[in-house]
């Protein structure tokens, strides 16, 4: 872990803000030098907090942001609350942070737990990913006695998950998909590992794909199954939950027969992936149901 640099708030210049967005569109607390100071570091000792760091610039980090922003909702709207507090860093107007948190490239994430520094990722991940390295960060909070006393015992991991987890970890999907097979067939029923099998079959579809290149393709190419099903899972990786329902019901409307069997069967499995009661999944169903008859 790191420490933040004693030479913090010397500021350096970024490129000017381009292409500003809307305050609507901010996911987490807006993090300037003296929130970063005065309330940040203080509250990290009470709870994680995860920063992302993006630009204006950067349609991938505004990507992320969004996906850590649905992420901490979620566990908002649990009974207990978020864990976790969650703030961006607007590189572009922020210098002086940007600086103390040593940010090289964005999206850059970073977990701050009783005031060190954990950088998280430099990349581009999938929502599931985004949510296993949450998780990871959270358990490793509570193992330094972060929130331990006011948390809830953490449930013990089934060993399959156990395996799946590191797999994941280590980038082998496959390994982590036999794990969660191996989760299934010894309880059949468990929702965990349905939901762990679903996510690890998507990054496996995904894998290698370059997102942004599959989606514009298949805005060209709509009659190209294959491409069409692509970039629903690419979208699905990056949180567009929405855009990813919409382009398969679009595909099922315009098809019959095995084609649209198949494009129905995809999108089945790609709302496996949403909570029940998310009200663009209830809406996509509803669709799915008027394309259908």
């Amino acid at each position: 872990m790191n420490s933040l640099p004693k030479n913090f708030g010397a500021a350096f210049d970024l490129s000017s803000l381009k292409n500003p967005i809307s305050a609507q569109e901010l996911s987490g607390i807006s993090i300037n030098q003296e929130k970063l100071m005065q309330d940040v570091l203080p509250a990290s000792h009470a709870q994680v907090v995860i920063l992302i760091c993006w630009s204006a610039r950067s349609t991938e980090s505004q990507a992320v942001m969004s996906a850590l922003g649905k992420i901490h909702e979620e566990d908002s709207a649990k009974p207990s609350g978020a864990s976790w507090l969650l703030g961006n860093v607007n590189v572009d107007l922020e210098p002086a942070v940007a600086q103390a948190l040593q940010v090289q490239t964005v999206p850059l994430a970073l977990a701050i737990i009783q005031e060190q520094v954990v950088p998280l990722f430099e990349t581009v991940p999938t929502v599931p990913q985004l949510r296993m390295v949450i998780d990871k960060v959270l358990a490793l909070a509570v193992e330094r006695g972060l929130g331990a006393q006011e948390s809830a015992p953490i449930e013990k991991l089934e060993p399959e998950e156990v395996r799946a987890l590191d797999a994941l970890e280590a980038g082998d999907f496959i390994a982590a998909k036999t794990a969660y097979l191996e989760w299934l067939s010894r309880a059949p029923k468990s929702s965990l590992a349905q939901l762990g099998l679903a996510q690890v079959e998507l990054m496996l579809r995904i894998n290698g794909l370059d997102s942004a290149e599959v989606i514009a393709q298949a805005d060209i190419e709509q009659s190209n199954i294959k491409l069409q099903q692509q970039a629903a899972d690419c979208e699905m990786a990056l949180g567009n939950f929405e855009a990813a329902f919409n382009r398969l019901i679009s595909s099922i409307k315009l098809t019959s027969g095995d084609d649209r069997k198949e494009f129905r069967e995809h999108l089945v499995g790609l709302f496996a992936l949403v909570d029940g009661a998310d009200p663009i999944l209830v809406r996509a169903r509803q669709q799915l149901a008027s394309a259908l008859f």
